[in-house]
């Protein structure tokens, strides 16, 4: 058997084993309302964060790293169009400055909360005690919740071959287009490294961690919170994906209020986006073979 025919081979059993998946998760999720009451008591022992942090704090923060991320990739264009850059080199500057940029803001805002949670990091949600158990449990999360976000893909692109005809198409993540489009090694790793570390870090430490702790102590509500924190969340990606990214923010946000752990949204977050990466590959090397 040619290295063709394994990976054809391999695609076919991503699609067999996505299907499972997408059974045991509708199963995990039936049996989570079922002891809840449709949800309705998931949070009923969930407890704010303490913490005196000033409420338009994860703002300046989120304005900074739009300001910044906007000004990197300006430059990285301006680098390619007139420095002679070739473009695969262009989009590897530009992920690597998002890269320094999400890491730098990553151990800022851990500094600030060591200044305003109560326990410190502890008490923001970073336990090194629990982590495999977080880990565990994230999974089983992340199961549960694909079928509603896969779903939801499904009807938003049904929505829109049914109004624009059959010429539609899902927008595609901009890391994802990126790693299609340049095939270099370099670009692929930084891309990779970036979509599947750093950003779940540095996303669920501000969204999860800042926003949703300020909105929880400001409204009191669990579910309230985690809901306003989904909105805020999906509304900053491709429009086409806010439907999905809700129901995963909304997960996101769920795991961190009943576990008080950010390592639970982070895991699940890393996940989701290192296996959407992964089939991917896989499926355009099986395109190409």
């Amino acid at each position: 058997m040619n290295v063709s025919e394994i990976i054809r081979q391999f695609g076919g059993y991503i699609g067999v084993t996505n299907i499972v998946i997408c059974l045991a998760g509708i199963l995990l999720f039936a049996g989570w309302l079922i002891k809840t009451s449709l949800g309705r008591n998931a949070l009923a022992d969930s407890t704010p964060r303490r913490n005196n942090m000033p409420p338009y704090l994860p703002l300046c923060v989120w304005a900074g790293w739009i300001i910044l991320s906007t000004l990197g990739n300006v430059i990285a264009e301006l680098l390619s169009d007139f420095g002679g850059l070739a473009e695969w080199q262009g989009a590897l500057l530009s992920y690597s400055s998002m890269a320094l940029l999400e890491i730098t803001l990553v151990f800022a805002m851990l500094f600030t909360v060591r200044l305003f949670f109560a326990r410190r990091l502890r008490g923001f949600g970073f336990d090194w005690r629990t982590i495999g158990k977080d880990f565990k449990v994230a999974a089983m999360n992340l199961v549960a919740i694909l079928p509603i976000v896969e779903g939801l893909v499904i009807f938003v692109s049904f929505l829109g071959r049914l109004i624009a005809g059959d010429d539609f198409q899902m927008q595609q993540n901009e890391g994802l287009t990126t790693i299609i489009t340049h095939p270099q090694l370099s670009v692929r790793v930084t891309v990779f490294v970036f979509a599947a570390v750093i950003a779940p870090v540095f996303e669920e430490i501000l969204f999860r961690g800042l926003f949703q702790s300020m909105l929880r102590s400001v409204v009191s509500r669990a579910w309230l919170a985690v809901v306003l924190t989904s909105v805020f969340f999906a509304m900053l990606h491709p429009w086409m994906h806010w439907p999905a990214l809700f129901a995963l923010s909304m997960c996101l946000g769920y795991a961190y209020e009943k576990s008080g752990s950010l390592y639970r949204p982070i895991f699940i977050h890393m996940l989701f986006n290192t296996a959407s990466i992964t089939i991917l590959l896989i499926q355009g090397s099986a395109q190409h073979a």
